[in-house]
């Protein structure tokens, strides 16, 4: 849990960079939150107390990044609240959850306050200046996230914005647009996703088939691949929330399913939906079908060899 936590503190100081300082703040009242949230959840319920074991922690960082950096800060409270109590703990409990509790923290802001989710989003800060947006009216300051202008304005809208390839490719995998707190760095979060795959917590099955299947179903529908996976938020669910330990499953025939199924979701809502991203609530359908995955896929077990037959 820990070293998870780790590889999502380099995605969070960059945001501070080009966000403004603003973002550390939201994602501080994000954690401490989860974490208060989960304390007094499971002393009510008369349950051992394990916020120690960086769970909590990492509901709250989650939740922080997938909402925008300009958002107010009574927001991720509520998120939080909904994210531990309900989905974590009365919709099964720590280890039997069956959502992923920060995505449905987030589907639930979405439904809730989509003004307030969906119009606070800031520009990068090239210069860096971290103290920058702090106490600064949103409203004054409010962009587009590039998704949001490839689906509602088209192609040249976009590239009028935010460049043409292969600059803007280059810009999007450094971290350089808008858009939620913790989803622009991608560089950042590959190299986190392949420290995690390193160490053996989590395997590539998942990540790599979301990111395939949205880069080919982009190609097939028209769009450019590379874009649709650096433009929004599929590596940090590809690497980060698709993997999770509770709410994926565990045979790497099912993994590959699963994966397969929330990058073609993915697509579809961006493509058909009302939202111009769609990890989100790809993962959120995805969940619940992982235990039946993994008893589709569930490895045979063969009768032992009888009256001392050759192998």
């Amino acid at each position: 849990m820990w070293t998870v936590v780790a590889c999502l503190v380099p995605p969070l100081v960059f945001s501070v960079f080009i966000f403004g300082i603003r973002t550390l703040i939201i994602t501080a009242v994000s954690v401490v939150s989860c974490v208060a949230v989960e304390a007094i959840t499971q002393k009510c319920l008369k349950r051992p107390v394990t916020v120690k074991d960086g769970s909590a922690v990492i509901t709250g960082m989650l939740l922080a990044f997938v909402i925008p950096p300009g958002v107010p800060l009574w927001l991720p409270i509520l998120g939080s609240v909904m994210a531990v109590y309900v989905g974590k703990h009365l919709l099964g409990g720590i280890g039997f959850n069956i959502f992923n509790p920060a995505l449905l923290g987030r589907a639930f802001l979405m439904a809730s306050f989509p003004v307030a989710m969906t119009s606070a989003w800031l520009p990068p800060l090239r210069d860096l200046a971290i103290f920058s947006y702090l106490g600064t009216p949103i409203d004054a300051l409010t962009t587009a996230t590039p998704l949001a202008v490839l689906k509602g304005q088209g192609m040249a809208a976009f590239t009028a914005q935010f460049g043409a390839a292969p600059n803007v490719y280059t810009d999007f995998f450094l971290g350089w647009r808008p858009g939620c707190i913790g989803e622009t760095s991608g560089l950042l979060l590959v190299l986190g996703g392949l420290y995690l795959l390193y160490r053996g917590y989590i395997t590539w099955h998942i990540p790599v088939t979301v990111l395939a299947t949205i880069a080919l179903l982009t190609r097939v529908a028209g769009g450019d691949p590379l874009l649709a996976v650096l433009a929004g938020g599929a590596l940090l669910g590809a690497f980060f929330m698709a993997n999770d330990y509770v709410t994926s499953p565990t045979s790497k025939m099912a993994q590959l399913i699963y994966g397969v199924g929330v990058g073609a979701l993915t697509v579809l809502i961006r493509l058909k939906g009302g939202y111009p991203e769609g990890i989100c609530y790809a993962i959120l359908l995805m969940n619940p079908l992982s235990p039946v995955l993994d008893r589709w896929f569930k490895p045979k077990r063969f009768a032992p060899l009888q009256g001392g037959a050759k192998k």
